[in-house]
């Protein structure tokens, strides 16, 4: 019998979110996207709820999108117009994730790779354990950083996020808290769940209406990207993931060699 794709619980006023595709390092696919989204639907309208955390199963955080589906399509034109949909709904979860009336607290641990970034950048809080390894590696896939762009820059400001997305070179835990992609790093698994206890006691001391209401103050402070970015990423996306440059990059990722392109 499959295993469900995320793990949705609740314990009082904490809810639990598990990217659940070990095998895959919890990359977004097998339905994965469409379970968060039903999750994040069902806790928008949950106010007996204050703390989200979101994690991965098997060690590792979210190695990004699945790129065997990103190859998928028998034609150009058929790639095209899925992989903008699927863009636009990565875009579009970010958003949801960040528009919680929760405070979305990220645990990471292992791969925390191009949309796993994402998911991390969009939480409230991100804490990691030393064994996590943060990357934006679309550039050598052959592929953008669409929708992860901007909140990438949300936090940690644009310089930062520049040299992350076009070097797409993998950095480690202490890296990523130096330059504010973290709030904070264990030495280990227990380490890590000991700084979400405190993180989420904390929070379960503020008040439900309170927490929702300064979320969405901070929310009033502008929006994450300009109107039409993210249709726009949608489209860059779909190009690059549509063309031979992706197909190349995406065979020399399977095949563990460089691109042809490489120099």
């Amino acid at each position: 019998m499959d295993q469900p794709t995320v793990l949705f619980t609740r314990e009082g006023p904490l809810a639990r979110l598990t990217l659940n595709r070990p095998a895959r390092r919890n990359a977004i696919g097998g339905g994965m996207g469409e379970a968060l989204d039903a999750a994040l639907a069902a806790l928008a309208e949950d106010r007996s709820v204050r703390v989200v955390l979101l994690s991965g199963a098997g060690g590792h955080f979210c190695a990004g999108l699945d790129l065997t589906e990103v190859a998928a399509g028998d034609t150009p034109e058929q790639r095209l117009a899925a992989q903008q949909a699927r863009n636009r709904s990565i875009g579009a979860r970010f958003e949801a994730i960040s528009r919680l009336p929760q405070v979305v607290v990220a645990a990471i641990e292992g791969a925390a790779h191009a949309g796993g970034l994402g998911f991390v950048c969009a939480a409230d809080i991100a804490f990691a354990s030393a064994d996590a390894r943060f990357c934006a590696p679309e550039v050598r896939r052959g592929l953008v950083p669409a929708q992860i762009l901007p909140w990438l820059v949300r936090r940690m400001g644009r310089p930062q996020a520049t040299r992350m997305v076009l070097e797409g070179r993998v950095l480690d835990a202490e890296e990523a808290r130096q330059i504010g992609l973290l709030h904070g790093m264990a030495a280990d698994k227990p380490g890590l769940d000991a700084m979400v206890a405190q993180c989420i006691g904390l929070i379960a001391e503020a008040g439900p209406q309170t927490l929702a209401e300064t979320k969405a103050l901070l929310a009033a402070l502008g929006p994450v990207s300009p109107a039409g970015y993210a249709e726009a990423g949608a489209r860059s996306f779909g190009r690059t993931a549509a063309s031979d440059e992706a197909m190349e990059g995406i065979a020399a990722f399977r095949e563990k060699r460089k691109p042809a392109w490489a120099l």
